[in-house]
Order: C-alpha cells, then structure tokens, then sequence
C-alpha cells in the first residue's frame, strides 16, 4: 500500500474502509495495524489548531482505565490541505441498537458501567482560564433561547420549557468545570460480545459543568429507561445529590430548544425526529411540573 495522503506508518496499514456515521464533516476510516483496528479523522487544514487543541486535550484519556477510545497520532497529510487525528477502535455493536435485545437487568447494569465511565472521564480537569460556569452558561442559554425564538419554528407547550430554565438558572452559581465528552449517549456507545460497554466519539469534547453531561440522557430514556436509570446511579454511586435532578431539568430543556434551530439545517425530517424526542421528554417531566423524570427508578 502506498502511504495515504502522505500520513506517516500509514503504508503499514490495512483494510482501510471509510466510515459514513456520524454528524461531523470529516471524513473518518478505519483500518488495521499488527492485528489492531484504528480510527483514523481528517479535518480540513483551516481546522488544524483547534484539532490540535483537542488532541492535546485528549491525551488526558490515556491516564484513564476505563473503556473509551484514546488519542495515538496527530498531524498534517495531504500537503497540509488536511489533518489527521488517529485514535483506538473499540469494537463492538452500538449501544442503541444491543440495549432493546436485553433484559431489564442486562440494560440496568451496562447504564451503570456508562455512569462510572462518565465519572472517570470527569476527573480531567478544565483549564483555570475559563469563565466562571454562571456567566458562561447563563451567557449560552440567552443565545439558545434567542435562536429558538427567532428559527420559525415553534413547539407544543415551549413555555413549560422555557420555565423551567428560567427558574433554575441560580443553581449554576459555583459549579464546577471538567473535561467533557460532549456527546454522551447510548449512541456513542458500542456493547461487546461479552457485554462489555465502551464510550467512543469525542469529537464535540469540551470543558463545563460535569452535570450538564446529562443534557442527552432523554435519547438513553428514550431506548432504554433501565440503562438511563443505570447512568445516574452509577455515575453516583446511588448518592444523588438534591440538586442534581433540577439541574439535570434544565441542562435537558436548553438542549431541547437548542434542537430545533439545529435540526433545521438538516431538513424536515430532522426537525421531526427533535419535535418527537421533545414531547417524549415533556410526557416524562409531566411538562415539567416535575424535576425528576417519569423513567428513573431509584435503587433501594
């Protein structure tokens, strides 16, 4: 094999195969190095500092234990048109496809592995330039919320929503910041043969609030209310602290109408899928006349 777009090592590679998942425009492959699969990303070369800035970012991974995919190799390719993140493969089925197959048990116990995983993610800390959490969050949902109202589209019974943000923005007033996945849900989650769960995809990594990781629990609920469920337990040990349901209320309803102005760039069809996963949350939250949803079941 001739080197590809001239990245180092890569003549040594094989079976490489383009991946098409996924929301991000790079383009992303994977192939085969001395009887181990990789995942290899190129971004455009106008994206070269901040995919390094995350790279760095993600070196952190490899201090951890826990299954997730870590950071191997960055650089330019392609005579500096392009840059390459290369990162481990973890195999297996994704999550939202294996979760509905098991039983209630089976689903419980790989939601708590997630929430363990998440918690061990968490422990790499944010760097101490940023914002405090108050102003740069409170900042987000002004922008979120002007967006939402101005995009055309409107939901049923926004304004529960809208309330609901409103009047739980106090708790954001000193909140800690992490390193953050970004992206965490069940579709971002391959399940082995021995059911055994792994966290991939890091691509919207970010710092902030470890609880606003929760924001993407409703597609998890939506799959699977025993693997949600399993996420929070496990995430504290089955010590929920008395603030985090409401928070996690309002981390859900920001990215709620943040969807729709999102989704509108992708089509109708797009907008429909985020209309449905709204009302599913309302009907869980009861339009949120309360913070704890519908599908969470505490362990005794």
């Amino acid at each position: 094999m001739t080197a590809f777009l001239g990245i180092p090592g890569s003549t040594d590679w094989g079976q490489l195969h383009p991946l098409n998942a996924g929301w991000s425009h790079d383009h992303k492959y994977t192939f085969r190095l001395q009887n181990q699969n990789y995942l290899l990303r190129l971004s455009e070369g106008a994206l070269y500092e901040r995919r390094k800035r995350e790279f760095k970012a993600l070196n952190g991974l490899n201090d951890l234990t826990c299954n997730v995919t870590k950071p191997i190799a960055f650089g330019w390719c392609d005579e500096r048109r392009k840059c390459y993140t290369i990162m481990t493969w973890i195999g297996g089925e994704q999550a939202a496809v294996v979760l509905p197959k098991l039983n209630f048990e089976e689903q419980y116990k790989l939601g708590y592995s997630a929430g363990q995983i998440m918690r061990q993610i968490h422990r790499l800390a944010a760097p101490a330039t940023r914002p405090s959490w108050s102003d740069f969050y409170n900042n987000k949902i002004d922008r979120k919320l002007a967006a939402y109202k101005t995009c055309g589209i409107r939901v049923d019974h926004d304004q529960s929503i809208i309330n609901v943000i409103e009047a739980n923005r106090a708790l954001l007033k000193d909140r800690p910041q992490t390193f953050q996945h970004g992206d965490y849900h069940c579709g971002n989650m391959v399940i082995s043969m021995d059911h055994q769960i792994g966290v991939i995809d890091f691509d919207r990594m970010d710092y902030g609030d470890p609880w606003e990781e929760f924001n993407r629990i409703t597609w998890c609920a939506n799959i699977s209310p025993a693997f949600a469920t399993g996420r929070i337990n496990g995430y504290f040990e089955n010590k929920v602290p008395d603030t985090f349901f409401p928070l996690m209320a309002m981390y859900i309803a920001t990215n709620m109408l943040s969807s729709i102005p999102w989704a509108i760039d992708y089509g109708e069809h797009e907008v429909k899928v985020m209309k449905r996963e709204i009302k599913q949350t309302l009907d869980a939250y009861d339009h949120f006349q309360t913070m704890i949803p519908k599908w969470y079941q505490p362990q005794e």
